[in-house]
């Protein structure tokens, strides 16, 4: 079983600047043009998050079952590893997907942007897909 460490290794911390930078570029931006509104940019921020970790555990779980993990140098892999059972891996992606899906309801409900649903559903079938 996968201590809480290895949990958050699998969901490799060192892509997370990935997701925080074009969120930081958007506030500044919108701040610099009088329009920023700090708790949409904590909720766009919580979704980049948690969309970049869910794919982190989605290509992990994918690569995983496919056996395309076992054999690797670099970070280390939760299902390839043999630390963490496959289905508990796919389940981490799809609660941190639903959560990146909580948190952009409520953020497409706030900036009343309904467009956005489409974008975001296009962005978990992509995170999904990735490697799946």
């Amino acid at each position: 079983m996968a201590s809480v460490t290895q949990w958050v290794q699998g969901a490799r911390p060192r892509t997370l600047p990935n997701s925080i930078a074009p969120v930081l570029a958007g506030w500044g931006a919108a701040a610099a043009l009088g329009a920023s509104h700090w708790a949409r940019a904590l909720l766009a921020l919580l979704v980049a998050l948690a969309l970049q970790i869910g794919v982190n555990y989605a290509n992990d779980y994918s690569d995983g079952i496919r056996g395309t993990d076992t054999v690797r140098v670099g970070p280390m892999r939760l299902v390839g590893s043999g630390i963490a059972a496959p289905g508990a891996v796919r389940t981490a992606a799809l609660i941190s997907f639903a959560v990146a899906g909580v948190a952009g309801l409520v953020l497409v409900t706030l900036a009343r942007q309904w467009w956005l649903l489409v974008l975001g559903a296009a962005c978990v079938a992509a995170a999904w897909c990735y490697t799946g």
